[in-house]
């Protein structure tokens, strides 16, 4: 079912979310509600908390490519259930990051260029991959939220200062 989106200055996003202890009916329906609301946003990755799930789960979308006007094509949604990242490299990358829950706003954000992740599907099987370049940011940014954290969180101060008026804006907007 497609979930509405809550949005920057909603006190959920800021929740550190609880560990899954059991692949449950209901776990499944989070799984789903993940996949259907990151298609309906058309999204690179959705975490359970940006739809009101304060659970340790995220669904990404990896990039495969690009299309004629350079856009991202994604592949499949992959659920990763009590992901834990490892490995980070030295090696970083820059790159313009934007999220579902603050739309319009886009910054700069330096993350390792490659990490390692542990997780488990649906089924409650572990699996682990070594991701690199945009999978590995998509991961981490997706993992923040996991934690209460927003990419936002994560920009120099200069770069802060210059959409701070715009998330003004947006909190203000989305507390009415």
């Amino acid at each position: 079912m497609i979930k509405k989106l809550l949005y920057y200055g909603h006190p959920g996003l800021r929740k550190k979310c609880e560990e899954i202890k059991e692949i449950t009916d209901e776990i499944r329906q989070v799984a789903e509600d993940l996949i259907d609301s990151v298609k309906e946003y058309n999204g690179a990755g959705l975490a359970a908390p940006q739809i009101g799930y304060f659970v340790r789960m995220f669904v990404c979308c990896y990039d495969n490519g690009r299309d004629d006007d350079g856009m991202p094509i994604l592949c499949p949604p992959k659920i990763y259930i009590n992901p834990v990242l490892l490995k980070p490299s030295q090696e970083t990358f820059t790159h313009a990051e934007g999220c579902l829950s603050i739309p319009g706003i886009h910054a700069e954000v330096t993350r390792p260029e490659k990490i390692y992740v542990e997780a488990l599907d649906l089924e409650g099987n572990p699996f682990s991959e070594m991701t690199t370049g945009w999978r590995a940011k998509n991961i981490m940014h997706e993992n923040d939220h996991l934690n209460g954290a927003l990419y936002i969180d994560r920009i120099e101060p200069k770069e802060r200062k210059k959409i701070e008026p715009a998330l003004k804006a947006l909190k203000k907007k989305c507390s009415q």
